[in-house]
């Protein structure tokens, strides 16, 4: 489903936010603008923006790299398991989150989406990725290798988990204004 950038009415926003009875949750690749649009679509819909890497880093009280440095990447990905679950079934259940880019390729983290929330996959082409990922220098799974190779070769591994998510959406460079426009559009066509 191709969804267009035209914005919606503030009635119809306001509309679709009283139908929203569940999180709405984003997956998709690092870079792709999940914090960013997850902000704005949760302000949007006057409800509260909650982005998974803070929380997760809030528990540990370390970094997301520190926790890989120190303990790897499994360990990261159970605690990263752990939070999502808490904040899916926790109080407030009307909320947008924002995951980890692997997050969604835990089988349980992901079963726990799909039934439980409303899930968005924001997609990128790996040339967006690349451009928006070059802004920081904090992506651990970047750290070791040419990052174009490295993003190509998840993105490939990831497009079946994510293509699982019933809300597919194209983020592509430009203002993320637009994505948010067709993520409540693709809500709008779900619901």
């Amino acid at each position: 489903m191709e969804l267009d950038e035209t914005q919606l009415p503030a009635t119809e926003i306001e509309a679709l936010a009283r139908r929203i009875d569940r999180p709405v949750v984003l997956v998709g690749m690092m870079g792709v603008g999940k914090s960013s649009v997850g902000r704005k679509l949760a302000n949007l819909l006057h409800i509260p923006f909650i982005d998974a890497d803070d929380e997760i880093e809030r528990a540990a009280q370390m970094s997301i790299s520190e926790i890989f440095a120190q303990y790897g990447e499994p360990y990261f990905r159970d605690g990263e398991r752990r939070v999502i679950a808490r904040l899916i079934d926790g109080p407030g259940t009307r909320c947008v989150i924002a995951t980890g880019g692997g997050a969604f390729v835990n089988p349980e983290t992901r079963a726990l989406i799909l039934e439980k929330t409303i899930p968005v996959w924001l997609d990128s082409e790996v040339d967006v990725l690349i451009d928006r990922v070059g802004r920081k220098d904090s992506r651990p799974l970047l750290r070791n290798g040419d990052p174009r190779e490295i993003l190509t070769q998840l993105r490939s591994e990831r497009e079946p988990f994510y293509s699982q998510a019933p809300i597919h959406v194209k983020s592509t460079a430009g203002p993320h204004s637009r994505t948010v426009t067709k993520v409540l559009k693709g809500i709008e066509a779900w619901l």
